[in-house]
């Protein structure tokens, strides 16, 4: 079943319709979502934190829900600050695509020694099309696609950035054991990127939640259970929104069968805030920061 929900929501033209589309923006769906109340008890006296993480500071503004459908998977409501969202994304494309870290173009040998993907694609007209080429970046373990093993011989420092947002994200929602943040995979989408259904196991702990944040374009996230024959259900994702999978939901398939053009994407608009080249590379991708904990503490 996961198989035909995707085929058919990789084809769908317009949200106009589709009912069955999860949109927390829209109360009615009180039938698939139950408000989470959250802590506010560790950053009571320092607001700080959040404020320089780009999450808003007063707990009492975030919107996070359980997904009665799908147990152990949780949603905010894009828990960013405007500046928040422009400094996460500029740290996605300009700092976490340089070396250490590796990209889906290393195999092409593209780029050259002491070059970067982001400064090279905007050098001239001629490099522009580089832009495109980027899909992925890997950071702290880096992911290996056909074994699907972590190597104590392929990690690089984890940014303390992103270590301390997940960190904080994770501990707001009251989870038991603290958060180690190791590996990431940063996913650049274009208009027509899908990512096919699929069950992040590689980890050893398998008990850790697993962190997305979505930056950019809208897209539709389709999560199913164990086994693919499982219905999924699909929830509409926008720019600033974070998904939890923990407990059952951890080991579930998942992908994204649809990423909104810009001109059906009300909602993404970064005309008055992002600077050349970044508007421009915005307006056509969406970024999703895909954080998890490797090992067992």
């Amino acid at each position: 079943m996961f198989k035909e929900y995707f085929k058919f929501y990789k084809h769908i033209n317009s949200l106009e319709q589709q009912s069955n589309i999860i949109d927390f923006e829209n109360e009615v769906n009180t039938e698939f979502m139950k408000p989470k109340i959250l802590t506010s008890e560790f950053f009571n006296d320092d607001k700080e934190i959040l404020d320089n993480l780009g999450l808003k500071s007063n707990i009492s503004d975030w919107k996070c829900y359980d997904v009665l459908n799908v147990p152990g998977l949780i949603f905010i409501k894009n828990p960013f600050t405007s500046i928040g969202q422009k400094y996460w994304l500029k740290r996605c494309i300009a700092d976490y695509t340089k070396k250490p870290n590796r990209l889906n173009i290393d195999a092409h040998r593209i780029l050259g020694d002491g070059e970067d993907w982001w400064t090279l694609s905007n050098k001239n007209e001629i490099n522009l099309k580089l832009r495109n080429q980027l899909r992925w970046a890997t950071l702290g373990y880096h992911h290996d696609w056909d074994t699907k093993v972590y190597s104590e011989t392929a990690k690089s420092e984890f940014p303390m950035d992103l270590s301390k947002l997940s960190k904080t994200i994770i501990k707001l929602l009251q989870f038991p054991d603290e958060f180690m943040a190791e590996a990431a995979i940063v996913n650049f989408y274009h208009p027509s990127s899908t990512l096919s259904g699929h069950t992040d196991h590689s980890e050893y702990n398998l008990s850790a939640p697993l962190l997305s944040i979505s930056f950019g374009l809208s897209a539709i996230f389709l999560i199913g259970g164990h086994s693919l024959d499982d219905k999924p259900v699909a929830i509409l994702l926008r720019s600033g929104d974070t998904i939890i999978m923990s407990k059952e939901s951890r080991l579930c398939y998942h992908g994204v069968p649809k990423v909104l053009l810009p001109k059906n994407d009300q909602y993404f608009n970064y005309d008055n805030e992002l600077e050349e080249p970044f508007k421009s590379y915005m307006q056509v991708t969406r970024i999703n920061i895909n954080v998890r904990q490797v090992n067992n503490v």
